[in-house]
């Protein structure tokens, strides 16, 4: 495979995002990776590995571009306080802005299957795969949230909102152990997914802790659910893609 580290032009400037693309000329169906909280990192890279060894020409963008080409996460309660503020001013408008500029960039791009995309996002970045599901429901044939947070609010553009208006299939993995998303939210947005009428699966993990998917998150890794994710997503991908 092959990685390059280059410029998607946005309405809002230039947004560095790392692309991963599989071996062969393509076209390669894609797949449109938002990241979590802590920014861009060699984990979040070695995951794009991991889809693009699969056939996926990946899209990593550092969603913080406005503010910073790179966020280095700082120890204590300054770096968390840093972090927390950053999250909050990354709104949803704000990142449909970036995913219409991600879907322009393959849409130019041969080696990409503009047809076929799909998009995942984990921790803050669930809302957001919501949020691209509905605003261009014509262009992702697949979701997957991965312990989402935040997912049911009182704003109007709560991703559970967006649930009613999905057309595409979409996966929600739910941390049996979250305070960012409890087991009465996650009813009240399976409730609006079984209203869409889209297919879906929204799947708890017992026992398992918010970020059990990323290895170097003390504490919180297990590794047989973040397996099991990665088969989740392989399968939804396979299907819609």
């Amino acid at each position: 495979m092959t990685e390059t580290e280059l410029d998607i032009p946005t309405a809002d400037g230039a947004m560095n995002t790392r692309v991963v693309s599989p071996d062969g000329d393509g076209p390669h169906p894609v797949v449109l990776f938002y990241m979590d909280a802590f920014g861009l990192r060699e984990e979040l890279h070695e995951m794009a590995r991991r889809l693009a060894a699969k056939g996926y020409l990946v899209l990593l963008p550092n969603l913080y571009y406005r503010e910073t080409r790179r966020f280095v996460m700082k120890a204590g309660e300054e770096g968390m306080n840093q972090m927390r503020a950053m999250m909050g001013r990354l709104r949803i408008d704000l990142v449909n802005r970036d995913t219409r500029a991600m879907l322009d960039f393959v849409d130019a791009n041969p080696a990409a299957d503009a047809r076929r995309v799909g998009a995942v996002g984990y921790c803050m970045s669930g809302p957001f795969v919501f949020a691209a599901a509905a605003e261009f429901p014509d262009r992702i044939a697949a979701i997957a949230s991965i312990h989402g947070a935040n997912m049911v609010t009182e704003h109007a553009d709560s991703p559970h909102r967006a649930a009613a208006r999905l057309r595409c299939e979409a996966y929600v993995a739910c941390a049996e152990i979250d305070k960012w998303a409890s087991a009465a939210d996650m009813a009240v947005l399976e409730r609006e997914l079984q209203a869409s009428g889209a297919p879906f699966q929204l799947e708890w993990y017992p026992g398992a802790q918010h970020g059990f998917v990323f290895p170097t998150r003390s504490g919180a890794y297990e590794h047989a659910s973040a397996e099991r994710h990665w088969q989740r997503l392989f399968d939804l991908f396979g299907r819609r893609l």
